[in-house]
This record gives C-alpha cells, structure tokens and sequence, in this order.
C-alpha cells in the first residue's frame, strides 16, 4: 500500500482521483520431482523502480482464454516449462498507481505438474523475464519476492502434502 499520510489516508490525494483500471492475470506454482520433495520454475524480472524481482510466472488473458488456459500459456512463455493443471491455488489481488491512473489487479494461481520442456526465457515474447531458475519448494520463502506469492506457495506445499 505505500505509506501513510498525516491526514491517516493510505493514499495520497492526487492518487485518489486517478481513474481505477481492473487488471486480470493467471499463473502459477509448476513443480517438477527433485532430489527432496520438487523444484518450481519461478522468474527475475525488473520492477518499474528498476529493483529485481523473483516472483512467479504469470500474464493476462488472451482471447477468449480462461484462466487456466491463461496460465498455462504465461507458465510455459515465461519458463520455458509446459504444465498441466493439477488444480486451482486460489487468487490473490493488490493495488498499485502508475502515473496516469490506479490499477486493481487479481491473479488466479494454479498448481501444474512440469510435463516437458526446457527452462529459458527465449519464449517470453514481451521479453518481461530476465532470468528463470527452479528453487526448491522449500526455499521459495527466502528467494520469492513478494509476501502474496509466498502464501500462495504456502498453500501449494499444503496441497502437495495432503495428496501424497
């Protein structure tokens, strides 16, 4: 959220009045069998400040796709990775302001399974990714970026674990 003002407001005045934009993205948590447990496909990118960040994949509908399609699609784009959905992890949403409005923003998340395949950037066709790893699930808190993406990491493992 940014910092509070004096007057209690989250947001300042100027950012209050910029139109609201509604923004939709799908991706996901793509697992692949590792030595302990499974390894995730997640990506660097730079944020607008020019920070790197390590968050997961993830892009906007195109078409008349649905959010799993979407996810897919994002998943192997930006990791070079082809999944499979296993099942649905929930959405997360969050704000941020841009120079010309506000923009409300909502990400489906799903858990795939990697089916093929070969980790890279090479796809990402809005050149967003700057570099792809698999981290294990368990060491995704100390490298994922953001504390939204980590819950639904959370929730991934507690997937994993209730079917195995």
């Amino acid at each position: 959220m940014g910092a509070r003002r004096a007057n209690g407001s989250a947001l300042g005045r100027s950012s209050r009045h910029l139109p609201t934009v509604e923004e939709v993205s799908a991706g996901g948590v793509v697992i692949t069998p590792a030595s302990k447990g499974f390894d995730v496909a997640i990506i660097a990118r730079y944020n607008r400040g020019g920070r790197l960040e390590w968050c997961l994949p993830k892009g906007h509908p195109e078409g008349d796709e649905n959010y799993e399609e979407a996810a897919v699609r994002e998943v192997e784009e930006e990791t070079g990775i082809a999944g499979s959905i296993l099942t649905n992890l929930g959405s997360i949403e969050y704000w941020f302001t841009v120079p010309t409005h506000r923009v409300h923003k909502t990400v489906h998340h799903f858990l795939l399974e990697a089916v093929g395949g070969e980790l890279t950037i090479e796809k990402d066709p809005d050149h967003e990714a700057v570099d792809v790893a698999w981290v294990n699930l368990e060491d995704l808190d100390r490298v994922l970026s953001f504390p939204n993406e980590r819950r639904i990491v959370k929730l991934a493992r507690q997937v994993i674990q209730d079917s195995l």
